[in-house]
């Protein structure tokens, strides 16, 4: 059931999914009979504004029950205004809006939200405060990528990333708000109004909504692929807009409206800058102040992180939700990528570890083997870990890879990481911890369960099934696999292994008849112990 009077249109966020990629931003749909939940329920209205639109004060109050929630409006062109809501719980919601233009507010109305279909799981948000799962409990497997500028391509190459996206086990985007110039992009949309031809000829009080269009279809786009997009709201790599170098209302005025078009499409993370230290205009206090807007703004809490360069934003801030980390040396073993977890304790994804790449600069040459090698030491160490890569194709522009343009990936590690996501999914739930950390086990896992040791670029022959003594009292029994992580196959190893009280030491249990397994002494294998019984 849905209803509304006064003039307005509701539709289920639908509209926009084609903005940009061939279709009209403003094509209505006609009125759903309901909306599922966590979908997005989104009102469109059509009023004249005198003076400027974008400073009309539009918002929506929505009831179910005892639960109340209010939602930013925002102008997208021409007589048009929008409100979108995801709503959090099924049944019956009613909405009555509120503005300072008396053709929009006093509209009402009422819609039917139903169960969510196949594949929405929600939201992602942070759970046993190191790990993430959707809003109906599905444990989310972070396996992220980074495209800077993809959504500020033309369509045909946005097409491509999205279908190289759909070969892939990536599950979460990186990609920017504003257009990075150091690379090439279709900049026949700006993101402001234009008042003349120069580079800084903008109007920062008046967006552009064809601009902001063409997010919405990307973001929408990524959800109906299952793909998270972490949207970097801030970065250092302008140089000529000035958009790095706005006064703090002219920041707040823009975080805001991008908090009102995004924040009700489930898929969307919060990233409030790319290497916020080069950002010489923000001091720390700034970037305080400016997550404070997007949590203040956000009816939704959407995730909300920042990412560094050289220095360290203090990520136990109670406005950051997770930590998102560029260091490469930390996931070059387990127990380095652990240490940020317990110093911030919170989930922490080192979305930038370096890339896979044959760029003669020290940040683009990872082999795919060192890309695979970071994923799997940062699982290990109860942490997430980010992927891009950098093969220029040859003749193309400056930036012309996956990492800047998007379009095609030519590396080697992204079947790999499909192989260990599929691990991850098998694994407990929800998620990886350190076994034993502060004695370099290099176990993770489940302590008494289930445990995974990565060997990166040793090559052993052998393991000793050295199992640390929690959770186990003797008699418990064990499947052991050897993985190989680079040429993606699992060999199981015949038998089980019963645990038994190790007679030299009081810290381990082994099996007294089966202490060692055997290891093809190769590169890149893992071993993964499973409880039986």
């Amino acid at each position: 059931m849905a209803r509304m009077t006064r003039r307005g249109a509701l539709t289920t966020g639908g509209a926009v999914a084609a903005a940009g990629f061939g279709g009209s931003a403003l094509a209505q749909a006609a009125a759903p009979a309901s909306i599922e939940r966590w979908g997005v329920a989104e009102l469109a209205f059509q009023a004249e504004a005198t003076g400027n639109p974008f400073d009309v004060a539009l918002s929506a109050t929505f009831s179910q029950g005892g639960t109340t929630v209010t939602v930013p409006g925002f102008h997208d062109g021409g007589s048009t205004w929008r409100i979108r809501f995801s709503p959090p719980e099924t049944g019956l919601w009613t909405w009555r809006t509120e503005s300072d233009l008396a053709g929009l507010g006093g509209r009402e109305g009422r819609f039917e939200v139903v169960a969510p279909s196949a594949g929405n799981h929600g939201p992602v948000g942070v759970v046993a405060e190191y790990h993430f799962a959707h809003a109906d409990g599905t444990p989310f497997r972070q396996i992220g990528t980074t495209s800077y500028g993809w959504p500020h391509q033309p369509e045909a190459r946005r097409r491509q990333t999205l279908e190289a996206l759909r070969k892939t086990a990536f599950n979460k985007i990186r990609m920017l708000v504003f257009p990075n110039t150091s690379v090439a992009t279709n900049e026949a949309l700006h993101p402001y109004e234009r008042t003349g031809p120069g580079d800084r000829d903008h109007d920062l009080t008046r967006f552009n909504p064809a601009f902001f269009q063409r997010l919405d279809a990307c973001v929408t786009a990524l959800g109906a692929q299952g793909v998270q997009a972490d949207v970097i709201l801030f970065h250092p790599y302008d140089g000529k807009h000035g958009f790095d170098e706005m006064t703090p209302d002219q920041d707040a005025r823009y975080l805001r409206y991008v908090v009102a078009r995004l924040s009700a499409y489930r898929n969307v993370w919060w990233s409030m800058a790319n290497e916020f230290d080069i950002l010489k205009s923000k001091t720390d206090e700034d970037w305080d102040r400016l997550f404070q807007v997007v949590r203040d703004a956000d009816p939704h809490s959407r995730l909300r992180s920042i990412h560094n360069w050289r220095r360290y934003y203090d990520n136990g801030k109670p406005w950051v939700t997770h930590s998102s980390i560029q260091n490469g040396s930390a996931v070059l073993d387990d127990v380095r990528a652990e240490t940020y977890r317990s110093v911030w304790k919170k989930a922490v994804v080192f979305d930038e570890v370096c890339y896979e790449g044959n760029l003669d600069e020290r940040w683009g040459d990872l082999t795919g083997q060192e890309m695979v090698r970071a994923f799997w030491h940062g699982l290990v160490g109860g942490t997430y870990v980010g992927h891009s890569e950098c093969f220029p194709k040859p003749g193309g522009t400056a930036g012309g890879f996956w990492l800047g343009e998007g379009g095609e990936l030519r590396g080697e590690s992204w079947p790999r990481l499909a192989f260990l996501k599929e691990v991850m999914e098998a694994g407990p739930k929800p998620g990886v911890d350190p076994i034993d950390k502060w004695w370099e086990q290099r176990l993770g896992g489940v302590a008494g369960q289930y445990y995974l040791r990565y060997f990166g670029d040793e090559a052993p022959a052998e393991w000793k099934v050295d199992l640390p003594r929690d959770e186990l009292a003797g008699g418990e029994r064990f499947r052991i696999e050897v993985l190989d992580t680079w040429n993606m196959t699992t060999t199981p190893v015949e038998g089980e292994f019963v645990m038994q009280k190790r007679a030299d030491t009081k810290y381990f249990f082994n099996d007294p008849a089966r202490p060692t397994i055997t290891l093809p002494g190769r590169k890149w294998m893992a071993v993964r112990v499973t409880r039986a019984g």
